[in-house]
């Protein structure tokens, strides 16, 4: 464990996480807006707090939580660019810790976004916007500032979110073993979970998964899957062995979201897009090859 927090990183590895981390959960804020705003329309009776909002009694007032949306979005831009990006990057995490858990307090768990908040977290409490933000050229007006060497300033946010993402799928490794036993090893469990979603939708007047019907009555194909799902899983620190392992281990847990997304209609937007994983890659490199092609073409 001290060997993976001790990791070094350079600053501009962490600046792109930042960057990434923030365009993804600004965008999902916006495209769930009117899901988070329907939370005020939710009878008072229904509520039950939880998390953060545990000492609650009852639900906060429709302005509160239009506030709270107003001050994550534009928080969520302010760190993503990196200006004033201590507070805001505070008021971002700590403003969707909030609505997130004002949604859970309604029964709906997703832990996808559980996840994301929990990067957020993280960056907030790093120092993510030493390079390529706002508040960098701030500081250097007239000249730029040579750019930040690796050291464990910028590694360890990004070793502290890649276990944030690892323990996150040993969790759900163990839980199923936990609830489901021999019923989910067999496939038993899954294949209820994907007729119980196929048929919910077809009853409220929606499509059923693409792959539904197929897995439902492919048994042998669902005894594989459901082991590979705990595997996976449960192999998730794997990342910090090896590149290759890392890389094959990513493959597979995106497949299986894939799959989960095709056969039970649910998506996982943070491990479909990529940023669930983006802790473990050295993004910086995407802007490096990008420049390098582009100074190539000049000279050609």
């Amino acid at each position: 464990m001290k060997r993976v927090l001790d990791a070094e990183a350079p600053g501009e590895r962490l600046a792109a996480f930042r960057i990434v981390a923030g365009v993804f959960v600004v965008g999902y804020l916006v495209l769930r807006l009117p899901v988070f705003l329907a939370l005020g329309d939710r009878p008072a009776a229904d509520f039950e707090a939880v998390g953060v909002l545990a000492p609650l009694s009852s639900p906060p007032s429709r302005a509160v939580l239009v506030a709270c949306i107003v001050a994550a979005g534009a928080s969520g831009i302010a760190s993503t660019l990196g200006w004033r990006y201590r507070p805001a990057a505070v008021t971002f995490a700590a403003s969707m810790l909030l609505l997130t858990t004002l949604r859970g307090s309604w029964g709906q768990l997703l832990h996808f976004e559980n996840l994301m908040v929990l990067q957020l977290v993280v960056l907030a409490a790093s120092p993510a916007a030493d390079v390529w933000s706002l508040d960098a050229k701030r500081r250097a007006p007239t000249a730029p500032t040579a750019l930040p060497g690796s050291s464990v300033r910028y590694g360890w946010p990004l070793a502290v979110a890649s276990l944030v993402t690892t323990i996150t799928y040993v969790i759900a490794g163990v839980a199923k073993l936990r609830y489901g036993g021999l019923d989910w090893i067999s496939g038993d469990t899954l294949r209820n979970h994907i007729a119980y979603s196929a048929a919910r939708l077809d009853v409220l007047g929606g499509n059923p998964p693409v792959f539904a019907r197929t897995a439902v009555r492919a048994e042998w194909i669902l005894g594989i899957a459901a082991v590979g799902a705990v595997v996976i899983e449960l192999s998730a620190p794997v990342i910090f062995v090896g590149t290759r392992l890392r890389n094959a281990w990513v493959a597979a847990a995106w497949l299986g979201h894939v799959g989960i997304l095709l056969t039970m209609g649910v998506g996982f937007p943070s491990a479909l897009f990529g940023v669930a994983y983006a802790p473990f890659f050295a993004l910086e490199r995407v802007r490096a090859r990008g420049q390098t092609r582009g100074v190539a073409r000049t000279f050609c």
